[in-house]
């Protein structure tokens, strides 16, 4: 089962393969620089908000990065 703790840890360890900024990654992610640290502060997300913000870190991720072992990878489709 994929979790908020989930979308965190994706966070995490995005932040940590590219150096980028948590305050940027939440912008990217979810078009607001607050959203992740409102997370991490126990604020609630939409199933639809949170299954974009998984799809976007899959779509997204790093190519020299570990995808977390613990969290399933969802298969994103190219537009063709």
């Amino acid at each position: 089962m994929t979790e908020i703790a989930h979308l965190l840890g994706l966070a995490d360890a995005f932040i940590a393969a590219t150096s980028v900024k948590e305050v940027t990654l939440s912008h990217r992610v979810f078009g607001d620089s607050k959203k992740l640290t409102a997370i991490r502060n126990g604020a609630d997300i939409t199933v639809g908000r949170f299954n974009a913000a998984i799809a976007w870190f899959s779509a997204n991720w790093p190519e020299d990065a570990d995808w977390p072992a613990n969290v399933a990878r969802p298969v994103v489709e190219n537009a063709a």
